[in-house]
């Protein structure tokens, strides 16, 4: 078994819905992600998957759906505020905790054909949450 890792590096803000800690309020975090893609075979140049197609499609995605963003859950009364000043934000069905970050970032590089394993998710230096489902063959 192979298995890669790249470590994506972005800025975002977010707060938590039915929370009672410091997290129920609007704050950003310099947070990492780090995808690890996992298979039985290697391409005709030895690899699983070549680290620049990580960065080409995954990174790029980062970058412009998630990077200096508000991630807010898509019930959010805040919400409509930011879009209606025209604010980055991206919706999203759940709460979003290090967890469903972790989960939309896996499931974004799953769709994307990547064999995904796992999709740590860093919120500050000493705190992650990791999201992972099956090799996709």
């Amino acid at each position: 078994m192979f298995r890669v890792s790249q470590q994506l590096d972005f800025c975002y803000g977010h707060r938590l819905l039915n929370y009672e800690g410091k997290c129920k309020n609007l704050h950003g975090h310099n947070g990492r992600a780090v995808i690890t893609l996992e298979g039985l075979d290697l391409d005709h140049r030895g690899m699983l998957v070549d680290f620049g197609d990580i960065k080409r499609v995954v990174r790029t995605w980062i970058d412009n759906q998630l990077d200096h963003c508000m991630i807010l859950h898509e019930a959010d009364p805040l919400l409509p505020v930011f879009q209606q000043h025209q604010q980055p934000v991206f919706a999203i069905p759940y709460n979003p905790t290090a967890e469903n970050i972790a989960r939309v970032i896996f499931e974004y590089t799953h769709q994307q054909g990547f064999p995904v394993v796992e999709v740590t998710m860093w919120e500050t230096p000493n705190s992650f949450a990791t999201y992972s489902g099956p090799v996709k063959k």
